[in-house]
């Protein structure tokens, strides 16, 4: 319990320095900066290994699998690089997002900052149940896999865009609420008289809070065919998470041109559902997994350097050019 306690803390200081001190003021964050924190988060989290390491040897987490240190840090590193990994799909939907409420860059910060919060607490919940169903109910990790292959599938034929407009938490929030025709500064919420009404900010931060819900569902379950020790669970899936709001300001203008990466996708997704497919029967080692997810990365961004795409519509300036989510105009 003291690990969990610790390590939640930890996030907690975390993320209480990133809004309160470094983002305090609200600013566009350019390529450099971001590049900076992507590359403090990556560090963080591998030096969140070496803690992995003693943990496991000494005994101080519930360690109910009885695995080593060396095999904790695999598990750990593995599962960090598959939720990475996946979260790449994430950041182009987050893009069209912005583009279609036209959020200003000095404001997507905020956005992503509790957007993660809330993807924090609902991937806690999902790994939390996860965990007890698997442990029940062992048959389960036969869905888990055959829901991965079907999801790899699905990502791999589907060609439908992303419609932000479509998404049925906006109609939803109009019924509690009345919404702003233009931003107010930072805030999701407004005074207007008597009557408190929300931003385009908020209705964005929505959309990418029920978008990533909806990743979670590939995410969570691709997870356990790596390791069903909650603790290594929860804090390479918090790892992974907490870095993707810098990997966003880097990749949002140039993931449209990996366009080899989403089978790499495809084929870590069909590779982790065949495994958690023979967890039972097979027994695959983890460099062998490590290994396997790091080659399919490298093979699909190297592949999409080497091999020039045809001339093709840029999908977030067509999200630009979608109609614009009605909104209320509240009283002055």
């Amino acid at each position: 319990m003291a690990v969990w306690i610790g390590f939640l803390i930890l996030i907690f200081i975390l993320l209480a320095l990133d809004l309160g001190v470094f983002n305090k003021n609200p600013h566009a964050i350019n390529a450099r900066e971001a590049l900076g924190w992507t590359g403090i988060w990556v560090a963080l989290s591998l030096l969140f290994s070496v803690f992995i390491y003693f943990a496991y040897e000494n005994g101080w987490s519930a360690n109910e699998g009885g695995l080593s240190g060396r095999d904790a840090v695999l598990k750990y590193i593995t599962g960090f690089l598959v939720e990475k990994s996946l979260s790449m799909d994430n950041v182009f939907v987050i893009a069209m997002v912005f583009a279609y409420f036209k959020v200003p860059k000095q404001y997507q910060h905020r956005v992503l900052f509790w957007g993660i919060i809330g993807a924090l607490v609902f991937r806690g919940l999902m790994i939390a149940i996860g965990v007890v169903l698997i442990k029940q109910f062992a048959w389960i990790t036969y869905i888990f896999g055959a829901f991965l292959l079907y999801s790899a599938y699905k990502m791999l034929v589907s060609k439908e865009g992303v419609h932000p407009h479509k998404n049925p938490m906006i109609k939803w929030s109009r019924k509690f609420f009345p919404v702003t025709k233009g931003f107010e500064e930072e805030h999701f919420f407004v005074r207007r008289r008597h009557l408190w009404a929300a931003t385009p900010l908020f209705i964005a931060l929505i959309v990418v809070e029920t978008t990533d819900i909806m990743f979670a569902f590939d995410s969570i379950p691709a997870i356990f065919a790596i390791t069903t020790d909650p603790f290594l669970v929860f804090t390479s899936n918090i790892f992974a998470i907490l870095g993707l709001r810098s990997l966003y300001f880097v990749l949002a203008a140039i993931i449209d041109k990996f366009r080899f990466l989403q089978y790499a996708l495809v084929f870590i997704l069909g590779y982790v559902g065949v495994k958690m497919l023979l967890v039972h029967h097979v027994q695959i080692p983890e460099w062998l997994s490590l290994a396997v997810i790091a080659v399919s990365l490298t093979t699909g961004v190297v592949a999409s350097l080497a091999i020039r795409a045809p001339a093709e519509a840029d999908p977030v300036e067509e999200a630009r050019e979608e109609p614009e989510a009605e909104a209320e105009e509240v009283g002055k």
